[in-house]
């Protein structure tokens, strides 16, 4: 199915912390998305750099920075029909005093600068291949059969 995609989430330090990463990876797929990677990680400096490079010349930069390899992160690819979009529209505002009720950060986060859980933006063009790409060799994701996939997709 040609709207199947892949999408990039990570599970922040500060959602570790208060033991929310079965919560998170449990609403991914109760929506029936489909893991396909996922690994712990203390995310080393360059990479952390890397990742938010479009952040460089801002000026919560060094801070962000600080605070994505302060405690270890949960790394994952998720794959479905439109999952990018699926993804943000669960997670919610980065700003959880913007975020809906039910959604992840509206539901578990109370400050923008620890909101839970990053994911590659819908709207910005080859975010999810760049954001993969650093976080994920080729063989460390996996293909399989989703057994339920009949009854989530016509």
């Amino acid at each position: 199915m040609s709207d199947h995609e892949r999408t990039f989430v990570m599970i922040k330090p500060d959602a570790f912390a208060r033991g929310l990463v079965g919560n998170v990876i449990s609403r991914l797929e109760d929506r029936g998305l489909k893991l396909v990677g996922i690994k712990v990680i203390n995310m080393p400096e360059e990479r952390a750099e890397e990742h938010y490079a479009e952040h460089t010349d801002k000026p919560f930069f060094d801070d962000l920075i600080e605070f994505i390899t302060a405690g270890p992160v949960v790394p994952m690819v998720w794959e479905g029909q439109d999952a990018t979009r699926q993804v943000r529209q669960m997670i919610g505002e980065t700003d959880p005093l913007e975020a809906d009720s039910g959604t992840i950060r509206g539901d578990f986060a109370l400050d923008l600068g620890r909101n839970v859980v990053h994911a590659a933006d819908h709207e910005d063009e080859g975010a999810n291949e760049r954001e993969i790409a650093i976080h994920f060799d080729e063989d460390e994701l996996i293909d399989y059969d989703q057994h339920d996939a009949g009854w989530l997709y016509e």
